[in-house]
This record gives structure tokens, sequence and C-alpha cells, in this order.
């Protein structure tokens, strides 16, 4: 049962070790490969904050000095 237990973790081990220092995928290597854009949350997004701020104060041009 030892022999066992010690084989499972072994076999996790490596798996872990794999995951972690195994080969690099074709996407993170190719540099030119397209890209996914970032997902950001609106409060994340400063094109969004932006266009919020001209909404409420559309006499100023959007800077937040006074």
């Amino acid at each position: 049962m030892t022999y066992l237990l010690a084989l499972i973790a072994i076999v996790a081990v490596a798996v872990l070790c794999w995951k972690a220092f195994g080969p690099v995928r074709e996407s993170e290597r190719n540099p030119r490969s397209p890209q996914r854009k970032r997902i950001l949350g609106p409060d994340d997004d400063p094109e969004f904050l932006w266009r919020i701020s001209r909404q409420e104060h559309p006499d100023s041009d959007g800077t937040t000095e006074r």
C-alpha cells in the first residue's frame, strides 16, 4: 500500500512539474501570432472612463485638472 501511495505521489509531482516547466505552446513562442485582447472591466478601461467624463462634463477637455 505504501508503494502505491508513493507511486501516486511521484506521478502527481511529475505532472505538476510538466505543467510548470514543460514545453511552451506555439502561440506563446511566436510573437507574430494574433494575441487575444485582454478583457477589461468598465472601471479599468481608460477609454470608457474618458467617454463617461465627456458625457458628464461636455465643456471640459476630459482632464481632471481644474
